[in-house]
């Protein structure tokens, strides 16, 4: 099982009504994409965060499917824009001791070939971790 982290903070003077709706929308993806297995959105306690997602996948396949299915990208096209500091990583079983690697080359070519993604993630102020770009990566 991989268990996709999220972690975020909406850009100062996001409106509430936005904030939710953003929220709603990711719940929204992770309800439509089959590879989903579970997942949970919402307030992030204990942390530098307001927000943060967790979405289980069973595999490698899946979490590529997940990652570049429509819905995501619609979130991630709506969604982006709102977001001050955002921090993923990634929790898996798999004894595969190649699978961050693999996990980092579904990103790579998700950025590769999804350019307008791409630009939106490498233009936040802060964004960390498993996901993130090259050029992002801090």
């Amino acid at each position: 099982m991989i268990y996709h982290c999220i972690r975020f903070t909406p850009k100062p003077g996001v409106s509430e009504a936005d904030r939710q709706a953003a929220l709603e929308s990711m719940r929204e993806a992770a309800r439509a994409i089959p590879a989903i297995k579970s997942h949970v959105v919402g307030p992030d306690f204990g942390g530098d965060y307001e927000y943060g997602s967790i979405s289980v996948i069973e595999d490698l396949e899946g979490y590529e499917e997940m990652m570049n299915h429509p819905v995501h990208l619609e979130v991630d096209r709506n969604g982006l824009p709102l977001v001050d500091r955002f921090a993923s990583f990634d929790i898996t079983d798999d004894p595969d001791p190649e699978i961050g690697t693999k996990i980092a080359e579904i990103h790579r070519r998700r950025y590769a070939t999804i350019p307008d993604v791409a630009a939106l993630v490498s233009e936040l102020p802060e964004y960390t971790g498993s996901a993130a770009p090259p050029e992002s990566a801090g």
